[in-house]
């Protein structure tokens, strides 16, 4: 996970409806206090990101010494998604109830029970259900984290805001893909201290949602900030009024982040272990290059997008490029890190050009109800695709004896990768049309 102004940015994993509480008067907040804001925030990210992407790197691990079937590894990342089904529609409701900070914070605690449990688990059913309350919090937290930069950052700035907070985010999935090298020794006593040690992480994210947390009621205290007048709220009888152009990017979107997670997060590792012959921190360094070039990439490909437009044209070449990286991989005998470039492009560039492109499409007043949907269709379709992926695997008997048992999984991800280039397609002719909304037109400055 892309973030644009509020009400409407979204996180790497999602997105939620996000409130647009605002600044007392013209120009408050703009000394450090708001950059110490976003300082503590990101680091509530940062470990919010590390523990989703935790379990890729032992993935291998808990197979080989908990006899974990892929179907249960699938499982570990569909079960976050779960709750996320219905969580993200009421996200943005308790931070205007409660605020950020607060929500922050007690999603953060929720988030450390978590890993916590995630980490004792030597049953699958305890690991899941550490994983399902992990998720519980994880993506409300997000919202809140968004919604308290749309806060602090009001006016021009907040994009770049948004675009920091993102790159500190993916910078948390990198350093969990590149645990281990750099903490090779947890990972040779086994499957669980990585995971105690993502608990650690996770306990440093939840000290800076504290600090925010006693930042932000100071500030209310002093009345340096007060809530907006009004907010999003999720209405049903809102989605009928979208036009095709948000229903295909609403497509687009479902089947993008259906193939990026379920591989990426949960099968990445494990497949080049088996399957190319990597050893743990190599196959783990490799997959992190993803999220390594979209810490610096997004932002920089949002700015562009902004600068020359062509919204449409740049999600069909992501697309394009995402399809290309399951061929490389399934049908061509081309190093690694071809397809991980194609990846790692596809998922820097699409993310900043979707997210934003909701508010293009989208009349402000339903943004709420817009990005509602999108998130809870997108969590249905992680939620399916690492289990059905898992299934495929096992079905096919993938591992390291039988690699070419993968070959069903890589041919499932280029079919969807090819659904969302043909709905890419479908977007951009109708943005050509006279029932175009903008999408490829330059923001005029």
């Amino acid at each position: 996970m892309k973030p644009s102004p509020p009400p409407s940015p979204a996180s790497g994993r999602g997105s939620g409806s996000v409130p647009s509480p605002r600044l007392r008067g013209e120009g408050q907040g703009e000394g450090f206090l708001r950059w110490w804001i976003l300082v503590f925030t990101s680091i509530a990210l940062f470990g919010n990101y590390y523990v989703y992407d935790s379990i890729a790197p032992v993935a291998d691990l808990l197979q080989r010494q908990l006899g974990f079937s892929d179907t249960q590894l699938g499982t570990l990342n569909a079960i976050y998604s779960l709750p996320n089904i219905v969580m993200v529609l009421i996200g943005g409701v308790l931070v205007d109830r409660y605020g950020a900070g607060s929500v922050t914070f007690w999603t953060a605690v929720i988030c450390l029970a978590g890993a916590v449990a995630t980490a004792i688990g030597s049953e699958f059913w305890l690991m899941a259900t550490g994983r399902l309350l992990f998720g519980l919090g994880a993506e409300t937290m997000i919202v809140a984290t968004l919604a308290a930069i749309g806060q602090w950052f009001a006016g021009r700035t907040v994009g770049l805001a948004m675009g920091l907070s993102v790159s500190v985010a993916r910078a948390g999935s990198y350093a969990a893909d590149l645990s281990p090298t750099y903490a090779a020794s947890l990972y040779e006593q086994g499957w669980q201290p990585p995971l105690w040690f993502a608990a650690a992480v996770t306990a440093l994210g939840l000290a800076g949602a504290a600090v925010y947390w006693i930042i932000d009621q100071r500030a209310r205290r002093a009345r340096t900030i007060v809530p907006a007048a009004a907010s999003e709220r999720f209405a049903w009888s809102d989605v009928w009024r979208f036009d095709r152009s948000y229903w295909y990017l609403l497509a687009l979107c479902v089947l993008f982040y259906s193939v990026i997670f379920p591989f990426r997060s949960t099968f990445a590792i494990k497949y080049f272990q088996h399957a190319h012959d990597l050893p743990l921190d190599a196959a783990s360094l490799m997959n992190s290059y993803v999220f390594f070039a979209a810490i610096f990439a997004t932002p920089a490909f949002g700015w562009m997008v902004d600068r020359f437009g062509r919204r449409a044209l740049f999600l069909m070449f992501g697309s394009l490029l995402l399809m290309l990286s399951f061929v490389t991989l399934g049908m061509t005998p081309w190093d690694l890190s071809v397809s991980t470039a194609l990846i790692g492009i596809s998922f820097s560039l699409v993310p900043a050009v979707l997210w934003p492109a909701v508010s293009m499409l989208v009349e402000q007043r339903r943004l709420g109800t817009a990005f509602g949907l999108m998130t809870m269709l997108q969590n249905i379709g992680l939620t399916v695709c690492n289990v059905a992926v898992g299934w495929l695997n096992d079905a096919n008997q993938a591992g390291a004896d039988n690699p070419d048992g993968y070959l069903p999984m890589l041919a499932f991800f280029g079919v969807l990768s090819f659904l969302a280039l043909i709905f890419a397609w479908l977007l951009r002719r109708q943005e050509v049309s006279q029932a175009g909304h903008g999408l490829e037109r330059a923001i005029q400055s």
